[in-house]
Formats: structure tokens, C-alpha cells, sequence
């Protein structure tokens, strides 16, 4: 797959398969829309996935979605979301951006694609005028879970509760994050403990804060343990985001490698404990409960 930013410097020279959005997550709905044009990249056209700019808070980073990405499609594409493009009439987008840079033959998009000055381009209008720049128009319908579409917000929702089981559900994998394994306070060991904090970036959004069994990803291979996402108010007043992870059965030096954790189940919210004994007493509760959740022992 290749990337870029923006499209001003690129001209494709084959007929192209796009679809165009946000693609905060690549949850489930948008799978549909990557699927349909990879079936068009398999009868000769460049399958491209034109993604805008994510809000600020997001549920995977930018390098995130290419990782996602890779093997599946020939080209994405992050266009940022300029004055220039906010402002551009509808007619033109289709025109300068589909048919005169992207050269579009195929172009897929969600129920509720809108594009141009003040949103007026929509699903219609790209019918309207699939003839005369000639490409064909998929729309595709939302991806529902028990009755409901399948949507960022609604993952949101469901991260902003714990509920990172449906997170999963609806995203079709485990949501995760990943960070360089950094050096804290080394209270973990001290306690018995040890642990690996990875500071989340900045866009990136953590679910609920509290404790959650946790698969993590360390050189290649997968641990069960434990996380703590949150601001540790027990022992620092920094309010600093992090997650804190225990990985049962590693006995290496981890820092300064990248890790990856993967969120399974949530068991409690994070607690301001009234002394470090007690924040003790119920870190090793923590450790039954991922035991029992892993099956160890």
C-alpha cells in the first residue's frame, strides 16, 4: 500500500476504485465500503481510501488506520480538511477531486456521504452525474448491531462505559493501544508488581478509566494481563493519561520498546485509595480477577 498526504502532488494515471470518509476506527460499516472497492482493485482498477481528517479525538491513530490498511488496498490517502476543500462547490469536488485527480471509475460511499460548500453534495447528486464523468456509484447501507447503525459515536459510548466488549463487536476486533514502554515511579515493583506504562497519544482516545483485562503484544508475541487506564490519582496528582499494564509470564526489560495492549474486559473503575496499602490490597485482587479471566493457575 502506498501513502500520502493529500493529493495536489499526485496524478493517477489508472482508473481508480474510491471511497471517501472519515474512517475513524475502520469499524465494521466501513469494512463494507474497503471491501467493495477491493473487489473492484481485483478487476484492474487502483483501490484508494480517501480518508479526511479525524477529529481530534479519535478512536485509532493515523498510523493506526495504515497498519489496518496495509495489504488490503493500493493506496490512502489523509486529506486534510482545508478552507480550500470546505469551501469547494459540490460539482467541483466531483469534477477537480474525482474524475481530474483520482480518475474514478468506481466510487463507494456510506448512505451518508456529503461533500462540498455547506454539505450540498450528497449520494444523489453523485448519481446525477455518474454519466457524464463516467463512473459507477455504490452506496452502501449502514452496518447495524441489535437494531442500531454501527457508528464512531457509538463505540465511543461504549468505551466511554467500559463496555469494551462491545467496543469489539462493533469495531470487529479488540480495540488496543500502543505506546513505548516508558519509566515511572516504580511503585509496581515495589509492591510486588512490576508494570509497563505507555503513554497514549494525544488524539487517542482511552476508555472508561479503571482496570481491565488486557492482552499485550510484546516483540511479537502475546501476553495475558492487566491494565489500569487512567491518571493513577492514588499515587500523583499529575492527572497525566496512562495505562499501566502487568503481563503475567514475561520476565524481560521492556523499556523503550513499543508494545501494543489490547483491551478484553473491564473489571472496576479506577479508585482513589486512601493509602498505598490499600491501593495494594486491591492490585492483587486485580491479579485474581485476570487469573481467573485467563484461565491461570
Amino acid at each position: 500500500m502506498q501513502y500520502i498526504k493529500g493529493i495536489e502532488s499526485h496524478n493517477w494515471e489508472n482508473r481508480t476504485a474510491v471511497t471517501l470518509g472519515k474512517f475513524d476506527g475502520l469499524h465494521r460499516g466501513h469494512q463494507k465500503l474497503i471491501s467493495k472497492i477491493e473487489e473492484y482493485g481485483r478487476d484492474g482498477c487502483e483501490s484508494v481510501v480517501c480518508a479526511f481528517d479525524m477529529h481530534r479525538e479519535s478512536l485509532m491513530t493515523k498510523k493506526e488506520r495504515r497498519v489496518r490498511l496495509e495489504g488490503r488496498v493500493d493506496w490512502l490517502v489523509e486529506y486534510p480538511f482545508t478552507k480550500e476543500l470546505r469551501e469547494m462547490e459540490a460539482e467541483d469536488f466531483i469534477r477537480e477531486i474525482l474524475w481530474k485527480r483520482l480518475h474514478a471509475a468506481h466510487i463507494v460511499i456510506g448512505t451518508d456521504f456529503s461533500f462540498g460548500y455547506e454539505k450540498r453534495g450528497n449520494a444523489d447528486m453523485l448519481a446525477a452525474y455518474a454519466q457524464k464523468y463516467g463512473y459507477t456509484l455504490d452506496v452502501i447501507e449502514k452496518e447495524k448491531y441489535q437494531g442500531r447503525v454501527i457508528s464512531s459515536t457509538y463505540i465511543k459510548e461504549a468505551l466511554s462505559q467500559g463496555d469494551v466488549a462491545l467496543a469489539a463487536e462493533l469495531l470487529g476486533y479488540p480495540y488496543e493501544m500502543s505506546g513505548v514502554v516508558e519509566h515511572g515511579r516504580q511503585l509496581g515493583r515495589t509492591l510486588g508488581f512490576p508494570t509497563m506504562n505507555i503513554e497514549p497519544q494525544p488524539e487517542k482516545i482511552l476508555p472508561r478509566f479503571g482496570v481491565y483485562a488486557c492482552r499485550v503484544k510484546i516483540g511479537g508475541a502475546w501476553y495475558p494481563g492487566i491494565g489500569n487506564a487512567g491518571v493513577k490519582p492514588t499515587v500523583t496528582d499529575e492527572h497525566k493519561r496512562l495505562l499501566e499494564v502487568f503481563v503475567f509470564g514475561y520476565k524481560g526489560n521492556a523499556y523503550g520498546r513499543e508494545i501494543t495492549a489490547q483491551f478484553c474486559e473491564f473489571e472496576r473503575p479506577e479508585t482513589k485509595f486512601a493509602s498505598v496499602e490499600e491501593l495494594k490490597a486491591h492490585v492483587e485482587g486485580d491479579i485474581r480477577f485476570g487469573e481467573k479471566y485467563f484461565g491461570i493457575r
